[in-house]
Parts: C-alpha cells; structure tokens; sequence
C-alpha cells in the first residue's frame, strides 16, 4: 500500500501535465512519417540528363531501357539534353544527379564486335545517389543485347533462380514501427521517469519522503511503477497509431498482440530503470537532457530499427549483441511481422528480463533516501 501511495501520486502528477504523456506518444509518430517517407526504402525520382547522339538501333534500345526505369520502378526522371556540354555543366551546378551520353557510334560498335561504351557522368558527392544510379545503368547496358520476349516456362538445360517470399512484404515505413516503439519507451523513461524524479529533486518536493516511514525500496518501486504504466501505455498507443498511419496488422492476432504487450513491459521497465541508474542522482534536470541526447543516439541507431546490424563494423556488431533495444527491436519484429512463435523470441526476451533484473537491482542501490 504505501508503494501504491507513491505511484499514485505520481500518476495524478503525470496526468495533470498531459503534454509529458503527448510528446512521447507525438514525437516517435513524427519520427515515423518523416523517416519512413525520406528514406522510402528503394532510391526513386533520381534526376537524369539524357544525351543521345546515337539514332541507330542500339541507342534506341538504351533509351527504351531507361524509360522503362522510369515508368516502372521510377527510378529515375529523364530529361533529355542535346548538347553534352550542358548536360555536364547541369549535373556540376545540381540540376540533374547525372548526366548519360550515348555516342554517335555505339550501335556500330555494337554490330562491329567492337567494345560499344556509353558515358556516365554522375554527381558523386551524394554516394548514395551515384552508387544506384551506377548500378541501374549497368544493369540496363548489360541487356541490351536480349530480345524483348513473353513470360514464358523456362527450357530445359537452362538454370532460372525462383524466387519465394516467406512473409508477408512489409514496407520501409512500416518496418520503422518496431523502432518508434521503442523509442517511445525511451523518451517515456526519461519523461514519465528519471527527469520527473530530478526535477521534483531539484524543485525540493523530495523532502518531503525522508519524514516518512517509507523505505527507499517502496519510493523507489512507486516511482518506477508509475513511469512503466506510463511509458507501457504511451507505446502501445505509438504502435496502433503506426498500423493505422502504415495500413499494418498484427500478424498472428491476439496472441501476437499479447506478446508484443510483454516485450513492451519488459523493455520499458528495463530502459526506465537503466536510466533511474545512470541519471537518478543527477542534481539538475538540465543534465538528464543533455545526457538523454546522447544516450539516445548510441542506443537507438545500433538497434537495427534504421538499418541491419549484420552490416555494422564488427566493433559496433558486438556492442549491438549487448544493446537492449536492439533486442526489443528484433524481438517486436519477429511478433509484429513474421507472427513468430514465442521460441523465436526466447533469446531476445531472455536478455531483456536479465538486463531488467539486473538494472532494477542498480537502481534500487543508486537510490538514496538522503538528500
């Protein structure tokens, strides 16, 4: 009971400042329609100057092969230039990200025998961009000398690669969710958390525990209680708002939503207390902002939410391994898309509920009834 009194003062608190409980539900879902629409998954829409000097077969076929770009995975948006002079100047000053010129004698060199070259001028300050764009127009260069020919089944002696999807395909803006629920709990830990508790520190409301026969495990465990019904409750208003903005379900149902609702507690209660240890005996509020910032960063980018750990450097690998919200990620992942069954699970959640335990013991021996 006297635990439940410190939660309870807490949760009233909390609920008479309802922009605590608006901005960590708020800022992750901005986070997801910005993000998930910069990024976008596939590069498209990339700027291509065009400079066809050549009217023969071959230069024909390489226009009609970046058309098709262009009209179906839209790639790319052409414009077509005369002089390559311009053109060249225009991917300098940034009108076009780079410039294609096909020579007055490529379909001869193509008939010929000959080594048939066309010009890439790409703008390779922005690496990403040239690095695509570089591989669509190889690729499109290479099958130039394929006929245009219908679908059809393969012949015999010829090898064809199948490919077979083994779930349901998720978009780049709807692969972000598990990430903004995430970081949800992270800033619900922080807001509903340790900066509440430093700032009642600072403001002298503290105080008024130590005249109190309650003991530092029951003010310790209020407080702790509150903030994870909080955070818990803020996540899991991210995660419907998610599905709702991506168009996503659950896979697996109930069940799936039952489990997600578990990682969700347990991963807040496990940030919430790492942060009460690192930040609890802060003595102003102005330094858990500015150590949140940094915390966040090194926390959340590793987490694979943004991009797959499997292509980190080994260093930053084996911090990720021992990062607890790269396993709520993987673990939400696993639930939210596949419909995974708890084994699958099992090695992620078993390295939240010991990092939880193990930082719930550190912060009940960081928190002091003393001023």
């Amino acid at each position: 009971m006297k635990m439940w009194a410190i939660m309870r003062r807490d949760l009233l608190k909390l609920s008479r400042n309802p922009l605590t409980l608006l901005s960590t539900i708020l800022m992750p879902i901005v986070y997801l329609v910005i993000m998930g629409n910069s990024f976008n998954g596939n590069l498209k829409h990339l700027s291509l100057a065009v400079v066809s000097q050549d009217h023969g077969e071959y230069g024909r076929r390489m226009v009609e092969k970046l058309q098709a770009l262009e009209a179906g995975p839209k790639t790319l948006t052409l414009s077509y230039v005369s002089d390559l002079g311009t053109a060249i100047d225009d991917v300098r000053y940034g009108t076009y990200k780079a410039a294609v010129v096909i020579p007055p004698d490529f379909t001869k060199s193509v008939h010929e025998g000959r080594v048939a070259e066309i010009g890439v001028f790409t703008d390779n300050v922005d690496t990403v961009s040239s690095s695509t764009l570089e591989a669509v127009l190889e690729q499109a260069a290479a099958t130039l000398g394929t006929d245009y020919v219908t679908a059809r089944e393969p012949k015999l002696r010829q090898i064809v690669m199948r490919p077979a999807e083994l779930f349901t395909t998720v978009d780049y803006d709807r692969s972000l969710i598990p990430g903004v629920i995430v970081m949800s709990l992270f800033m619900g830990s922080l807001m509903a958390g340790v900066f509440n508790w430093v700032m009642d520190r600072f403001l002298g409301v503290t105080e008024g525990y130590l005249v109190t026969p309650l003991s530092r495990w029951e003010i310790a465990g209020g407080i702790l209680a509150s903030g994870v019904t909080i955070t818990s409750i803020a996540a899991t208003i991210v995660l419907f708002i998610g599905l709702l903005i991506t168009g996503g379900t659950i896979e697996g149902g109930f069940p799936a939503l039952l489990t997600i609702m578990g990682i969700i507690i347990v991963g807040a209660t496990g940030l919430l207390a790492m942060t009460f240890t690192v930040l609890g005996r802060a003595g102003h509020p102005r330094l858990v902002g500015t150590f949140a910032g940094f915390l966040n960063v090194i926390l959340f980018f590793p987490s694979g939410a943004i991009y797959p750990i499997e292509s980190f450097p080994k260093w930053l690998r084996t911090f990720a391994r021992f990062n607890p919200e790269m396993h709520a990620v993987s673990a939400l992942k696993s639930i939210l898309f596949k419909g995974a069954v708890f084994g699958a699970v099992r090695d992620d959640l078993t390295f939240l509920l010991v990092f939880t335990a193990i930082m719930l013991v550190l912060a009940s021996m960081s928190f002091k009834r003393t001023l």
